[in-house]
């Protein structure tokens, strides 16, 4: 992302202070306990529009990579699976032997199970320093009703929120509503757009 900021150089004039452009990561705006839509393109995972600190203590609720996958996203960043958790939501048996640390699979209709091994698992995140993902909160919608996937994310975003950890919660824009969009950016803090325009 682009953005202008002012930086102490010397101008052609001899003056002290010129605008600049340079990039910037908008996840600096992401202060402990912050929560943020992020809005991505179908087929690119959160997990790669994260800064490397987040790697240092992260939780991935993931609806659509297993762990594995996973593990390999936090190794190609430069992360340490050690670090990293992941609550594999899959409609499908889960077998994995690694070095991320997991809560038992849980189907994508099951918003209580999803919940339950959620704040089980955010008992992992470091106050302050720790980051969840949600990816993807489109997937729940088509296994669960809009208001109980609002209500999950909801209570997530707070939970997060407490727990003064950063959260991302990613959302396909392209593939919701203008309602649905709406509802689940209404707990968030900030909305960034990585999407390829």
């Amino acid at each position: 992302m682009v953005v202008d900021v002012l930086l102490e150089r010397p101008n052609a004039q001899g003056g002290s202070r010129m605008p600049v452009r340079t990039e910037r990561d908008p996840f600096d705006r992401l202060t402990p306990g912050t929560q943020a839509l992020v809005l991505t393109d179908s087929l690119r995972s959160p997990l790669a529009t994260l800064p490397p600190a987040a790697f240092e203590n992260l939780l991935v609720i993931s609806t659509t990579r297993p762990a594995h996958k996973v593990e390999q996203f936090v190794q190609d960043r430069g992360g340490d699976p050690n670090r990293v958790g992941v609550v594999p939501v899959s409609g499908s048996p889960v077998d994995y032997d690694g070095p991320l640390w997991t809560t038992s699979v849980v189907y994508p209709n099951d918003l209580t199970g999803i919940h339950d091994r959620f704040e089980r698992a955010l008992g992992h995140v470091k106050p302050g320093t720790g980051w969840v993902v949600f990816d993807n909160v489109n997937v729940l919608s088509m296994y669960a009703e809009r208001s109980a996937v609002g209500q999950l994310v909801d209570s997530a975003t707070a939970r997060t929120r407490e727990r003064t950890a950063r959260g991302v919660f990613a959302l396909v824009r392209d593939a919701v509503t203008d309602s649905t969009y709406e509802r689940f950016g209404g707990t968030m803090d900030v909305e960034l757009d990585y999407r390829e325009h």
